[in-house]
């Protein structure tokens, strides 16, 4: 591919909107996501609760699907309007994960991988094998995934950390994928994990996994395997003293008191295997999950070898294309196809190409506010303009694009922007952005098919993600990209030349602005006392423990929010019906949110607490509003808006 100079002056950008404006682009409807890849949910008849562990095909085209409640669905002719649905399988313990193989569904229950099979062929399960077993304790958080098959044969399964006010390995192996053959041999493979629900194979046989934020899981992340790494998280390595371990690295080994960041730490520790892919918190979803190889450009468009990612929280679905430098893989992510009606946890293709997402919240809560069920997803064939990829240069990146670029677009250096940062490697529940830059763009060139741009960056950092946005690029037929943004983690740099180098560490981020609408000590002229107190909890799957505080008008208010959830939260008052665009505007905040506390500064809010930890509380101090009516109050964490909510009367 070769590349041609693009000079950049303030002149091109009133060419382009000159260009735009007499083209009537300025006019026409930009296209959605929706325009290209529509959903629609699988009927389900009275009586069936699809929370949908796990999904597979077999060989006839019927979906197997085990539910969290321990049943196993047969679905027959799932892409029709009128599916029939007959139950194959129970008593299982919240599977979480199948895979069929000659005749056999593999099952990943909670303390155990079982094989059920038909053996008499009357459409039910008759055989019930345990392929192996693990320990339980019993605690809540201990699931359980899988399995995928491995090229080779063997099947990989990962365990959960236990939840204890952190995670914790109580159990063999919990926190590691292993490795188990079909005859029930396990070998103990990677480690590091802490709710690893999402994993799979690239064409190439590579073993990737998906992670959650959580302590010392600064954001999500996607992490490829090897045996014997050990991917961040230090609880897994309270096995590594048994002869079966493949790695002799301690817990003790794992200290986060210097505040290094993963990467740097794992230039001290070899065993540490960084991401490929960072997933940046709230940005990019929050709660990563199942993962899907692209096997060929007839599914989704042309992203054959790249991956689907779901998000359980902003029920959504993510793009993942890695490339590898120097032997390390390491690669983008952009946002695909948002607005599925349950908590995406897993991803399968269907014999027809269409996207099979099989969905729950029970206990996690989501965007989608169906409470479970199974989603399809089709492409209409018709090419979306979008970032196909990002190439690491030695000197800055190279976009790829679906389709040829209009020439006067990319002429504007100002179109792009590239920013990047990195997060805490600590014990602590998940991590503020930190030591962000904005780079400097010194030059483009474009390719002479218009199919690329390569930016020349000064300053590249190895082990930061690169935020980088190119807004106001178009198509040579008009159209703006579908998704402007993407984030890509660089690892390692290629050979070549070098731009100019990063002076320092890294410019920190602002330190949290300060809101007059958050008021944490008593007014003096109160008298030392509030007309009404308040105390505001919280309930599981996203709710607050009130949804209805009666206030007088003018009064003064003590109100005191005690976060007791395992995620973090925070209380804003908002003028009457505006919940949802607060809310919307949260999710909009990108890299400033943690600086505002996720509190977008606009009119409709009144007051707002801090956005507080598990375990955190707080009291804030308002006056109630003169005029009477019903105010929202609302948790901006984003996504949370949907279901975390309630009313302020104001009497």
């Amino acid at each position: 591919m070769t590349f041609k100079m693009v000079n950049s002056s303030a002149i091109a950008t009133v060419l382009i909107w000159l260009f735009l404006l007499t083209a009537g682009y300025s006019q026409s409807t930009e296209p959605t996501e929706a325009d290209y890849y529509s959903i629609s949910s699988l009927p389900m008849p009275d009586g069936v609760i699809l929370e949908a562990g796990g999904l597979a095909f077999n060989e006839v085209g019927q979906l197997m699907v085990p539910t969290r409640r321990g049943e196993v669905w047969q679905i027959t002719n799932p892409g029709s309007d009128n599916p029939s649905f007959t139950r194959f399988g129970q008593g299982l313990h919240e599977p979480l994960g199948i895979a069929y193989r000659d005749g056999g569904y593999y099952i990943s229950q909670r303390g155990e991988l079982t094989l059920l099979k038909d053996q008499n062929g009357n459409g039910m399960a008759d055989t019930y094998r345990t392929i192996y077993r693990w320990p339980l304790t019993g605690n809540y958080h201990e699931y359980s995934y899988g399995p995928v098959f491995h090229p080779d044969g063997d099947m990989l399964v990962t365990l959960n950390l236990s939840w204890i006010g952190y995670g914790a390995s109580l159990t063999d192996w919990r926190g590691w994928m292993i490795r188990v053959t079909e005859d029930g041999e396990m070998t103990p493979f990677a480690t590091g994990l802490r709710s690893p629900l999402g994993f799979g194979v690239n064409a190439e046989g590579d073993i990737f996994y998906t992670e959650n934020e959580g302590d010392w899981i600064g954001s999500g992340w996607m992490t490829h395997l090897e045996k014997g790494d050990f991917a961040g998280h230090p609880e897994g390595l309270r096995w590594t003293d048994r002869p079966e371990s493949p790695l002799d690295l301690r817990i003790e080994d794992i200290d986060d008191s210097d505040g290094l960041t993963l990467y740097e730490q794992s230039q001290n520790i070899p065993q540490i295997k960084n991401p490929a892919v960072w997933f940046p918190h709230t940005i990019m979803g929050i709660s990563t999950a199942g993962i899907l190889l692209i096997e060929n450009d007839e599914q989704v468009g042309p992203f054959e070898g790249q991956f689907l990612v779901g998000d359980q929280g902003h029920s959504k679905v993510m793009r993942v294309a890695l490339e590898k430098v120097q032997g390390v893989y390491q690669g983008a992510v952009f946002s695909f196809r948002e607005g599925f009606s349950s908590g995406v946890i897993q991803l399968e293709w269907g014999p027809d190409n269409t996207l099979y997402t099989g969905m729950t919240n029970r206990g996690w809560g989501s965007t989608g506010q169906e409470h479970y069920g199974v989603d399809r997803m089709s492409w209409n064939g018709e090419i979306p303009f979008e970032m196909h990829s990002i190439q690491a240069e030695s000197n800055g990146f190279t976009i790829n694009f679906t389709k040829p670029v209009d020439q006067q677009s990319v002429m504007d250096i100002n179109n792009f922007r590239v920013t990047d940062f990195t997060y805490n490697y600590h014990s602590s529940y998940g991590s503020p952005v930190r030591d962000q830059q904005t780079k400097t763009i010194t030059r483009l060139e474009l390719s002479d098919d218009f199919m690329s741009v390569r930016l020349y960056v000064d300053g590249l950092r190895t082990g930061f993600i690169n935020e980088i946005r190119t807004e106001g690029v178009r198509s040579e037929d008009g159209n703006s990209l579908l998704h402007t943004d993407a984030y890509y983690t660089l690892n390692r740099l290629p050979e070549g030349e070098r731009s100019a180098v990063a002076d320092g560490a890294g410019v920190e981020r602002a330190e949290r602005e300060v809101s007059e609408k958050k008021i944490t000590s008593m007014p003096e002229d109160w008298g030392g006392e509030a007309d009404q107190r308040i105390e505001l909890s919280t309930e599981p799957g996203l709710q607050y423990d009130v949804d209805l505080i009666n206030v007088q008008a003018g009064s003064t208010i003590a109100l005191t929010f005690e976060n007791d959830d395992d995620m973090a939260h925070n209380v804003v008052i908002a003028l009457p019906e505006t919940a949802d665009p607060v809310g919307e505007a949260a999710m909009r905040l990108g890299l400033d949110a943690d600086a505002l506390e996720y509190v977008p500064r606009m009119d409709e809010v009144l007051y707002h607490t801090s956005m507080l930890q598990p375990g955190q509380s707080e009291t804030i101090y308002f006056r109630a509003p003169e005029e009477t009516g019903d105010y929202d109050y609302v948790c901006t964490f984003p996504g949370h808006h949907i279901s975390m909510r309630g009313i302020l009367r104001v009497e």
